[in-house]
C-alpha cells in the first residue's frame, strides 16, 4: 500500500515553489506529501558523448534508496535522456516506486526564450504527475488535456492540463483500491 509521496529536490527550485507544486500532487493522488533536499550523484550518470545525464542510471540511484511504501520522484536541473531517444522531460518506473524530472527543457531559457517561473512551475507541475501516474501505473492516454498524453515538445505539456482526464482518474482510484483490498486481506490473515 502506497502511504505517500517523496519530492526529492536536487534542483535550484526554491522549497516554497516545490510546496505549492506538492499541494497539486497531494490534491490528485490524496496522498500526504513529504519534500526533501535531495544529493543525487549526478556525475556518475553523465554521457560526455551526449552531454546529457542518463535518467535510467538515476533511478537505479533511486530505488536503492526509496521504500516501497512510497512513491518517489526527484526533480533535477540537468538534461535527461534515455539511448532511445534525444531527450525526455522526465522517466518513471512503470507500476513502481521511483521516477525523476528535469527542469532544463521546462525553462523557457532554454529556448532562448525570457524567464518565466509561472510557466516552468506550471511544466513541472504537469511532468511531476505524469511520471508519478506512470509509477501508479498509468499509460499514456489520448485524451488530448489529459496530463497522462505523451508530451514530445514544450508546447505540449503547455496544452495539457495538471489533472488526469476522468477515464485515467477512474483507473487511478481502481489500482488505489485494489492496493487497498490487497492490504486488507493481508491484514485479515495475519
Amino acid at each position: 500500500m502506497t502511504k505517500g509521496v517523496h519530492i526529492l529536490n536536487a534542483s535550484s527550485l526554491q522549497p516554497q515553489d516545490l510546496a505549492r507544486i506538492s499541494a497539486v500532487v497531494r490534491e490528485i493522488f490524496q496522498l500526504p506529501v513529504r519534500c526533501d533536499a535531495a544529493d543525487i550523484d549526478l556525475p556518475s550518470a553523465f554521457d560526455a558523448s551526449r552531454g546529457q545525464h542518463h535518467s535510467t542510471a538515476l533511478l537505479a540511484q533511486l530505488l536503492e534508496r526509496s521504500s516501497p511504501e512510497e512513491k518517489c520522484i526527484a526533480v533535477v536541473d540537468v538534461d535527461l535522456f534515455i539511448p532511445v531517444l534525444t531527450f525526455v522531460f522526465g522517466e518513471a518506473q512503470f507500476d513502481g516506486t521511483v521516477s525523476i524530472v528535469s527542469l532544463r527543457r521546462l525553462s523557457n531559457e532554454f529556448y532562448g526564450m525570457p524567464s518565466d517561473d509561472t510557466a516552468l512551475h506550471r511544466r513541472l507541475e504537469k511532468e511531476i504527475v505524469h511520471e508519478l501516474g506512470h509509477t501508479f501505473g498509468l499509460y499514456h492516454c489520448r485524451q488530448f488535456e489529459c496530463v497522462m498524453r505523451s508530451s514530445t515538445y514544450v508546447g505540449e505539456i503547455d496544452l495539457k492540463r495538471a489533472e488526469p482526464c476522468p477515464e485515467c482518474r477512474g483507473l487511478l482510484a481502481q489500482r488505489n483500491a485494489a492496493d487497498n483490498t490487497i492490504t486488507s486481506h493481508i491484514g485479515a490473515s495475519l
